[in-house]
C-alpha cells in the first residue's frame, strides 16, 4: 500500500515543472547530435574522396543553408537581435566555416575513426575556454584532463609517424598533418561554442543556427568555381553524401544542439559528445572498411580518459550522455 509521502513524492516527480521533465528534450537533442555528427566524420571520409576540403565545405553549408532558411521562412523567425550577432558571426566563422574546412581536410589525411578521436579533444578546449570567457569554472580536474588528452594525441601521432595505416596515402608526412589538421579543427568547434553560448540567451536555436550557417557560407564562397567543377565529374553516392552532411549533420544536428546548448552550461555540452568517436570506429569499420591501427586505438582511448578526467566532478553528466 502506497503512504502518503511516496505518493507526494511521486506527484511532484510527475509533475512538468519537475527538472526531469525539463532535461529529457535537452538530453534527447543531444543524442540526435551525437549520432548524426558521428555519421559525418564517415560520411566526409566517403565524400572527401570525389570533393575537395573547401568545395565539400561549401556544398554541405549550401544544402543546410537551404534547408534551415526554408524552415525559418515558414516559421517566420525573422533576424535575430542585434546582441545575438556578434557569437553568431564568430560561431559561424569559426565552427560552420572554419571547422568544416579544416576537418574535410584533415580526413583526407587519416581515417574517420581517428580524426573523430582526436578532434574529441575539443570538450576540454569548450570547458577550459568556457571557464575563462564565460565563468564557468576552471577546476583543477580540467587542467590534469587537458595533460592527459594531449599525451593521447602525441601517442596518435606516433603512431602515425611509425608508420601506421591511418594515413589517406600511408606517408608520414601526410598523416602527421592529418593528426595536426585535426587538433586545429579542434580548436575552431572549441571556439565556436563557446562563442554560439551567449548567442542563445539572446536568440532562439533555429535563428542562431541559421545564421551561423549562412556565415559560414559566405565565408567559404571563394571556393564556389572549385565545387562547381568538382560537382560536374563526382560520383553521384559523393555528392548525396555531401547533401547528406548539409541536410542532416548541419541543418538538423546543429539547431539540436543550439537546442541542447541553451539549456546548459557550454562545458556539461561538449562533454556529451564522449561517445562520438566509438560510434565512428563502428560506423566506418561497417560502412568503410576501415579501422584503426591498435596504437592509434590507445591513443584516441587516452584521449577520452583525458576528456572524463577532466569532466569527472559532474558525475551526472556522462551517464546523461551515455543515455
Amino acid at each position: 500500500m502506497t503512504t502518503a509521502p511516496d505518493q507526494h513524492q511521486q506527484e511532484h516527480q510527475d509533475h512538468p515543472d519537475h527538472p526531469d521533465h525539463k532535461q529529457w528534450p535537452a538530453l534527447a537533442a543531444a543524442g540526435v547530435t551525437v549520432v548524426l555528427w558521428a555519421s559525418a566524420f564517415v560520411s566526409i571520409r566517403s565524400a572527401g574522396s570525389a570533393y575537395s576540403p573547401g568545395a565539400l565545405a561549401l556544398g554541405r553549408l549550401l544544402a543546410g543553408t537551404l534547408v534551415l532558411g526554408t524552415i525559418s521562412v515558414i516559421r517566420r523567425q525573422g533576424l535575430p537581435p542585434r546582441a545575438a550577432w556578434p557569437g553568431i558571426v564568430t560561431s559561424g566563422l569559426l565552427w560552420f566555416g572554419g571547422y568544416m574546412v579544416i576537418l574535410n581536410w584533415g580526413e583526407r589525411e587519416v581515417d574517420a575513426g581517428t580524426a573523430a578521436m582526436v578532434v574529441n579533444i575539443g570538450p576540454i578546449l569548450i570547458a577550459l575556454l568556457s571557464g575563462k570567457l564565460l565563468g564557468e569554472g576552471l577546476p583543477r580536474r580540467l587542467l590534469a584532463g587537458m595533460g592527459v588528452s594531449f599525451a593521447g594525441a602525441v601517442i596518435v601521432g606516433l603512431s602515425m609517424s611509425g608508420g601506421g595505416d591511418g594515413g589517406a596515402d600511408g606517408g608520414k608526412g601526410a598523416s602527421l598533418l592529418g593528426v595536426a589538421l585535426c587538433l586545429l579543427a579542434a580548436v575552431a568547434y572549441a571556439g565556436g561554442v563557446v562563442a554560439q553560448k551567449p548567442a542563445l540567451r539572446h536568440a532562439g536555436a533555429l535563428q542562431v543556427t541559421t545564421f551561423g550557417c549562412l556565415t559560414g557560407t559566405l565565408a567559404c564562397l571563394p571556393f564556389a568555381g572549385t565545387l562547381a567543377t568538382e560537382a560536374a565529374h563526382a560520383p553521384l553516392s559523393a555528392t548525396l553524401n555531401m547533401l547528406y552532411l548539409g541536410v542532416f549533420p548541419t541543418a538538423l544536428a546543429f539547431t539540436t544542439w543550439a537546442f541542447a546548448l541553451a539549456r546548459t552550461t557550454a562545458g556539461r555540452m561538449g562533454a556529451t559528445t564522449y561517445v562520438v568517436p566509438t560510434l565512428v570506429v563502428l560506423m566506418s569499420w561497417l560502412i568503410l572498411d576501415e579501422v584503426p591501427a591498435l596504437l592509434t586505438l590507445a591513443g584516441g582511448a587516452v584521449c577520452l580518459a583525458g576528456v572524463a578526467v577532466s569532466r569527472r566532478k559532474s558525475r551526472e553528466l556522462p551517464r546523461a550522455a551515455a543515455e
